[in-house]
């Protein structure tokens, strides 16, 4: 099966597109990844001028490969047959809107109707190849891509996939394959040589030594070509940064860090100019040549990159109109009655052709039946999908690929030869945390104005407290303005910590990319979120606590004040917990900003200021103790009130806040000797009627201490950070149903 090869064609540039489908382009195997990352060097220049300037001679082009003893790659060949996917939508409103080539059957007793999205496509795709899926939109060329990157669930999808005639299961896949999305989902404040650092530290495994790492990013690099842009951050709208297309290749090199066997994309030229859509399928050209099967969807590919795909796999709602080589095109559509001019772009023609059958009352089905007679009266132009190209077993051709140099993640040690016993995550838990809070410490190092903007919210909040309620006094009216003070305060941490909404819905999709194929788990995901939002929370309740403790006046000295600081941190802590949990849930932002506006609103209304808990109505006060913000609340009246020998009202302010405190002070006195009269006890003026106790019973705060409130706004923040664990484990299985 082995052998050597001189001369490798690197990247040849094709003349004209026959040429590439004539020349036998495919049929020799290039080196693997790794070995080509020792010749990168030497050869990248070279090789992309010739793609650009396809009439350098061919030395100008060849790499020499007769030192190296390079031996043809382990061929893989992955098979589909008969996949099938159907989705339930709602019945149409009249009849006249479906049409003979609609796909749809309606389900009269249930209202709805199946609309089948697949419909048996079968086919295949080899190393050293590019398969390409076309189609207009809604041909179902992005389900079809995840139908095969077993993005689809399991009970919804009918017909097999199987890699050299095995079938593929589920744990394997995501061990040996990469996805990319169509969209470009990266962390903006990252350099392109940190973001594929970091995916390879995801990756890569543990045994792998740091210097390995290093080089096999720097090679990626190379490969990708964007060693010019290696020390420019991603960027987004605020921040300038990569190109489009050198975004896009980021995008696939942190997907293809660990050497896939497999490569699915979903249209990775979208969005992109000519030039830098040639320049990705370039890439995904050398990634094909290094022994990977690359299957991606294309909507309309230009001349140039037609050139450069080797297989096709026309889709029209759902059902396969051609499969086959670039070269056969032609031929087929003259034998169908569509003969196509000499000069014309062979996919545009052919989707043009598509496009007007579809827009036809009878559909695209001619296309579909003379497709199928044609697969039976040309067996050989389309290569049998039963024939195995090697007969090796899958577990002895990956782990024969694995000792070639492919770094498939998590394969080291004796795992690499039992493909059934592929370890599901390539590094611990441990690990991955770390790689995670150090990401996003970085990446969040990197826009100190969002956590600046946050400080300053909070001193001016606190400083205006701290103004109005200025040194507060004992008198009753001082009770009633500590009790505002507190109340509003404590609900302030709270909507405060709603600027962390955004956090995890920008994050969102990567997260579901970087979990889809086990880069880290869930848990380390949580912990890591957990750990980088700690040290901002600690800087703003000292902040908060400074500006309002003293300005205030409040009661405690030194003791007092490091339960306050410890009260607002746990205030925090709770409300980013809870905000967090929110965003885990609630995908799109603004209803997750109404959301918790409205929650926070509920939450001080039952938690004791407003309406006494002793006055709630008991069909309502199963929320008061839901509040998030009682325990705070009660917490700092306890650590202010709670204190023995303080005393608040003194004989005639009594008489404060009511009618009778217009009275004159010798008024108050003859009263208040009336009152001693009648009840036996002596009161004057210094005679202390209220302590700080009898404020907390006044306002039914006695059921708990201040360290119990402490300890249960703690926990309500622990409770949400693992109900937003398991909103990602519910929500993160970015499979279609």
């Amino acid at each position: 099966m082995a052998r050597f090869i001189d001369k490798l064609p690197f990247l040849e540039g094709p003349d004209s597109p026959d040429d590439a489908f004539n020349n036998g382009r495919g049929r020799v195997r290039g080196p693997s990844l790794g070995e080509l990352f020792k010749l990168v060097g030497d050869t990248r220049a070279t090789a992309d001028d010739k793609l650009d300037n396809p009439a350098l001679p061919p030395a100008a082009y060849s790499v020499d490969l007769s030192d190296s003893e390079v031996s043809r790659p382990v061929p893989f060949v992955l098979s589909f047959s008969n996949l099938t996917y159907s989705v339930k939508t709602k019945r149409l409103k009249s009849s006249h809107l479906a049409t003979n080539s609609d796909l749809a059957l309606m389900d009269q007793n249930s209202g709805s109707r199946t609309k089948t999205l697949l419909d048996s496509i079968s086919g295949e795709a080899r190393d050293g190849e590019i398969l390409a899926v076309l189609g207009a939109s809604g041909s179902g060329k992005s389900t079809l891509i995840d139908a095969l990157a077993n993005r689809i669930a399991k009970g919804s999808l009918k017909g097999s996939r199987t890699l050299n005639g095995e079938p593929l299961e589920s744990r394997l896949l995501k061990a040996i394959s990469a996805y990319v999305m169509q969209d470009d989902l990266l962390f903006p404040m990252l350099t392109v040589e940190e973001t594929l650092s970091f995916s390879a530290e995801f990756r890569l495994p543990r045994t792998l030594s740091a210097s390995k790492k290093k080089a096999r990013v720097q090679a990626l690099i190379d490969q990708l070509g964007l060693r010019n842009a290696a020390n420019t951050i991603i960027g987004d709208e605020g921040h300038r940064g990569v190109s489009g297309g050198e975004r896009r290749r980021v995008s696939i090199g942190t997907d293809i860090i660990h050497d896939p066997i497999l490569l699915f994309l979903d249209e990775p030229t979208s969005g992109l100019d000519s030039t830098s859509a040639f320049m990705v399928v370039k890439v995904l050209r050398r990634i094909a040549l290094s022994g990977s099967v690359v299957i991606m969807s294309i909507h309309q590919p230009s001349y140039r990159i037609l050139g450069l795909l080797d297989r096709l796999l026309f889709l029209s709602r759902g059902q396969t109109v051609y499969s086959g080589t670039p070269s056969m095109l032609p031929h087929y559509f003259a034998q169908f009655g569509h003969p196509m001019p000499e000069n014309e772009n062979r996919a545009e023609f052919a989707l043009d052709v598509i496009r007007e059958l579809e827009s036809s009352p009878t559909g695209s089905k001619p296309l579909v039946d003379f497709h199928r007679t044609w697969c039976l009266l040309n067996p050989s132009t389309n290569r049998s999908l039963t024939q195995s190209p090697t007969s090796l077993s899958l577990k002895d051709a990956i782990s024969a690929s694995i000792s070639r140099g492919k770094l498939v993640s998590g394969t080291d040690g004796p795992a690499a030869n039992d493909s059934s016993t592929m370890p599901t995550y390539a590094n611990p838990f441990w690990v991955e945390m770390g790689v995670l809070t150090k990401r996003s410490f970085k990446n969040t190092s990197r826009t100190p104005e969002l956590f600046i903007i946050r400080l300053f919210a909070v001193v001016v909040t606190g400083t205006i407290l701290g103004t109005v309620f200025w040194k507060l006094d004992d008198s009753p009216k001082g009770v009633e303005e500590r009790l505002g003070f507190f109340a509003f305060a404590m609900s302030t941490m709270y909507y405060v910590c709603a600027d962390a909404l955004p956090v995890f819905i920008n994050e969102r999709f990567i997260f579901l990319r970087e979990t889809a194929y086990n880069a880290y788990r869930s848990s380390s995901y949580v912990l890591s979120n957990t750990i980088v939002s700690l040290p901002p929370l600690v800087v703003l309740s000292i902040a908060f606590a400074c500006t309002t403790f003293f300005s205030v006046g409040l009661a405690g000295g030194l003791e007092g004040f490091m339960f306050y600081v410890l009260m607002i941190l746990a205030s925090f802590w709770s409300g980013s917990g809870f905000v967090t949990f929110l965003s885990g849930v609630i995908p799109h932002v603004m209803i997750a900003y109404v959301v918790v506006v409205a929650i926070l609103a509920y939450f001080l209304l039952f938690a004791g200021f407003f309406i006494n808990r002793d006055r709630i109505p008991n069909y309502w006060i199963w929320f008061h103790y839901l509040s998030l913000v009682k325990y705070p609340y009660e917490g700092v009246l306890q650590n202010e009130f709670g204190r023995t020998g303080e005393c608040f009202i003194r004989g005639s302010q009594i008489f404060d806040n009511s009618p009778l405190g217009a009275m004159p002070h010798q008024m108050k006195e003859r009263v208040l000797s009336a009152i001693s009269g009648a009840l036996g006890v002596k009161i004057t003026d210094q005679t202390c009627v209220t302590t700080g106790r009898g404020v907390l019973n006044q306002v039914a705060v006695t059921q708990m201490g201040k360290w119990d409130c402490l300890l249960v706004a703690v926990a309500w923040g622990f409770l949400f950070r693992i109900l937003f664990y398991f909103s990602l484990l519910l929500g993160g299985k970015n499979k279609r149903r």
